[in-house]
């Protein structure tokens, strides 16, 4: 059984969606549309101006043939995006020049092509400081407006799949960390839907059963703290969420991941000592677990993986190479339509 990164890929290729590039001034996202096109994972669809992509591409002896460009200024279809934004903002006022002025962002227009249903997702990876340059809120802003959440959520998150070496782990070697990209300080309920929505993710993914591990510096009262408080009322609200999941906590990690450890902290626990998914109750947290876990233990991060909304949207890091792209359209093309 090869790992789950070697199958979200195959379903990729079986799929054949197309996904848009937002970032196609930068030399990675061009190379990642390469080799989509190379290993048949997705059509891509590179979304800038098509004079300066194509620039681009032969400056660093890049192949586009196969890849479709669509120019934000002169794209055949922009007067179907104009009326699609159009009417998803009318309640905001948004007028037909107003649309047409925000769509040469490259991040609204390849969530305008989604809403079209021109497209399947898009990702947004990397980005040259003299060019496009979107940070996170920017490349986020355009799916929160126009995707919106998914039914039975209020706000998006951000998960990641590191995939380690040794398949012991989690699922095949899989865990699913969250919120390690989005959310700087959730409160409780906030918590709660970004446990039930990796635990959502984990199950579109592998098609097993998540163990939700809601992580914390205490196991069951070891400690006690209005941090931990968090924690412990976030569990309360995502079993109620979401009662088909198994969802526990609160773990420290260890007690999360070691049989042994769990064995002795939360003897009484289901998933305690075999959790796949681990919910982290900030954002100092889980973006310096994820980073320690790849860095040190040798893992793969893919995302991070936008979740909680209508459409499927990745934000790839400012620091991903060509492959991180890819693999973040990979799991694009598989992730279905909600609502």
């Amino acid at each position: 059984m090869g790992n789950l990164l070697e199958t979200i890929r195959e379903k990729a290729k079986k799929l054949n969606r197309k996904i848009c590039l937002t970032e196609s001034d930068d030399p990675r996202n061009l190379k990642a549309a390469e080799k989509l096109v190379q290993t048949g994972y997705a059509r891509p669809v590179l979304v800038g101006r098509e004079a300066a992509i194509r620039v681009l591409a032969v400056e660093n002896g890049i192949s586009l043939n196969g890849v479709e460009i669509a120019d934000v200024e002169k794209a055949p279809n922009l007067p179907k995006y104009i009326d699609t934004v159009v009417e998803i903002r009318k309640n905001k006022g948004l007028t037909p020049e107003q649309a047409r002025e925000w769509l040469k962002d490259t991040c609204v227009f390849s969530a305008a092509m989604v809403c079209a249903g021109d497209a399947h997702g898009y990702v947004a990876g990397g980005g040259n400081p003299k060019g496009y340059n979107h940070n996170t809120a920017g490349k986020t802003r355009p799916a929160l407006q126009l995707f919106k959440t998914a039914p039975g959520m209020k706000s998006a998150s951000a998960c990641f799949i590191m995939q380690l070496p040794d398949p012991k782990w989690g699922f095949n070697g899989a865990l699913f960390y969250a919120d390690c990209g989005l959310n700087i300080n959730p409160d409780a309920e906030q918590l709660a839907e970004i446990a039930v929505a990796t635990a959502r993710t984990f199950k579109m993914f592998t098609g097993a059963e998540p163990k939700v591990g809601m992580i914390s510096c205490s196991t069951k009262g070891s400690a006690h703290d209005p941090i931990i408080d968090k924690v412990i009322e976030a569990t309360a609200k995502a079993q109620a969420m979401a009662p088909e999941f198994e969802i526990d906590g609160e773990f420290q990690f260890d007690a999360a991941i070691l049989p042994e450890i769990a064995a002795k902290k939360a003897p009484d626990s289901k998933v305690a000592g075999y959790c796949n998914v681990l919910i982290f109750p900030d954002l100092n947290c889980g973006n310096s677990i994820y980073k320690a876990t790849e860095r040190l233990a040798g893992a793969t991060a893919i995302g991070p993986l936008v979740q909680g909304l209508r459409r499927p949207f990745n934000d790839v890091s400012r620091g991903c190479s060509a492959d991180d792209i890819v693999d973040c359209a990979c799991v694009a093309a598989i992730t279905e339509w909600v609502g």
